[in-house]
């Protein structure tokens, strides 16, 4: 007995030295690695953010938006490949023939395959969304959801092959899984359109009313911190609607992406100042028409 004792532990520390060494370098190697390339890909994302953020770009460039999707992306696809290997090598450090093991991950992976359907269709729709650049980092969109009737609007946080985070005006991180994605409004590409509603009283002569907005479209385009948001000079579309009481004249202003909200609450202070300045009252709150984007 104390023989085979003997022997027991002489294997067990030979296979510790061998095979169990082995195991514990690979899972301490693919834990190690994951935190590297982690901490590599926040470096790299905190790097493309200052450079998006520099003095001279008022919204992050196309490219910018890409690149900071990729380096999510491969972070997380070189973390998993990785995992995997470990995996595969600690399966043969353990003596499990792969050979045996293949069938039965086959017949596994197909009940996998069936059972997780919408998972697989969220990693399918995540790769044609960063294949076609639809959205990126940083961009203001508008997201449709399946059985969801009102859509969300924010700021794009994350972006994975499964899920998008985004980040509402109210300050909500909401993670959406890319496969429930009906349809994408992307506000901030290229440029964007700040519409705005004047309501004015049908009393009020429409020509006078035109030319104060169009006073007040030339001086918007003048004005030191409008002007840089500004692609031309807001013009005046005419009316756009009539009412018992009122009428509502549109002005339009195409601005940087992402920028047409900013742009749409300055233009309302400045018509609101100068028709009160013509003894113009507006009968109701300025609207504001759907900002849109091209």
């Amino acid at each position: 007995m104390i023989v085979l004792a003997s022997d027991a532990a002489t294997d067990l520390s030979t296979w510790a030295r061998g095979s169990g060494l082995e195991i514990v370098l690979w899972i301490t190697g693919a834990v190690l690695f994951a935190r590297f390339v982690t901490w590599v890909g926040e470096r790299l994302e905190a790097r493309l953010e200052v450079d998006a953020k520099g003095p001279d770009n008022l919204v992050r460039s196309e490219e910018a938006k890409r690149q900071h999707a990729l380096a999510q992306v491969i972070t997380w696809v070189l973390v998993v490949l990785f995992d995997i290997l470990a995996a595969v090598k600690v399966l043969e450090a353990l003596g499990v023939e792969l050979s045996a093991v293949v069938p039965a991950a086959t017949v596994a992976g197909v009940a996998l395959g069936f059972g997780a359907q919408k998972i697989v269709g969220d990693l399918l729709s995540g790769f044609f969304l960063l294949a076609e650049r639809q959205y990126g980092y940083g961009d203001l969109i508008r997201v449709s959801v399946v059985g969801l009737g009102t859509p969300m609007i924010g700021t794009v946080e994350d972006v994975s092959l499964r899920i998008t985070t985004i980040r509402t005006p109210a300050g909500e991180v909401v993670m959406t899984p890319n496969g429930q994605i009906a349809q994408v409004t992307n506000l901030s590409r290229g440029w964007a359109r700040a519409v705005i509603d004047v309501p004015i009283p049908v009393t009020v002569d429409v020509n006078r009313v035109t030319d104060i907005l169009r006073e007040v479209g030339a001086n918007a385009f003048r004005d030191a911190d409008l002007r840089p948001l500004l692609l031309d000079k807001p013009a005046v579309m005419g009316v756009e609607s009539i009412e018992v009481d009122q009428f509502q004249v549109r002005v339009v202003a195409r601005t940087l992406p992402g920028r047409q909200f900013d742009v749409g609450r300055m233009l309302r202070q400045m018509i609101t100042r100068a028709l009160l300045a013509e003894g113009i009252r507006l009968p109701t709150q300025l609207a504001t028409g759907e900002p849109t984007s091209s």
